[in-house]
């Protein structure tokens, strides 16, 4: 029997919101001085293709403004129950509107020249950004839609970025990224 909890998943922004979505954190493991995280949109396959934001580290930690426009068109694609490989989701997937969707994932890159953007020369590693045993997920979506899925996933975006926690276990809890909670990047030594 498949139980779906009513959860809330939202800090939805739109393009027209006041506010804006910030990201705050810390990494831990081996990075040089020159090390940069960046937000990328990236394609349905994970391929990084737009930097939209990105930070220095200080002291280790960082802070990154994402920007509320849309993710260039190569970073979009038709929501559909076939193309959402989101983490926590599994099948059988509902959508319930027609909307175009995208997703911002976090890479750590060496800022070799100094420029303060990646360069195609400065090798990306994808990072895993957390919050204690949930992970930070940042779609974007085209319109207001809801997606559910198998273990009670229940995502209720609103139009434009939207940033949530998952957390899988025996039941997918998805929760709104509460604002200014610090996250943790691990990289390796």
């Amino acid at each position: 029997m498949n139980i779906r909890r009513p959860l809330s998943l939202a800090l939805g922004l739109t393009l027209a919101s006041a506010s804006a979505l910030t990201v705050t954190g810390m990494v831990q493991g081996g990075v040089t001085p020159e090390t940069r995280i960046g937000g990328f949109a990236v394609t349905p396959f994970g391929q990084p293709v737009q930097e939209l934001v990105s930070a220095s580290l200080s002291g280790g930690k960082f802070r990154l403004d994402v920007p509320t426009g849309a993710p260039s068109g190569r970073a979009q694609a038709v929501l559909t129950p076939q193309n959402v490989s989101w983490p926590g989701v599994t099948d059988p997937v509902q959508i319930s509107a027609a909307a175009f969707a995208g997703e911002l994932k976090f890479f750590t890159y060496r800022d070799l020249n100094g420029n303060e953007r990646h360069d195609d020369n400065e090798a990306l590693t994808e990072a895993t950004v957390m919050v204690g045993k949930a992970a930070l997920f940042i779609p974007w979506v085209s319109a207001d839609v809801m997606v559910t899925a198998n273990k009670g996933y229940l995502a209720s975006l609103r139009k434009g970025w939207n940033a949530v926690l998952v957390e899988v276990g025996r039941t997918v809890n998805v929760q709104p990224y509460p604002s200014g909670t610090e996250v943790v990047i691990s990289v390796g030594r």
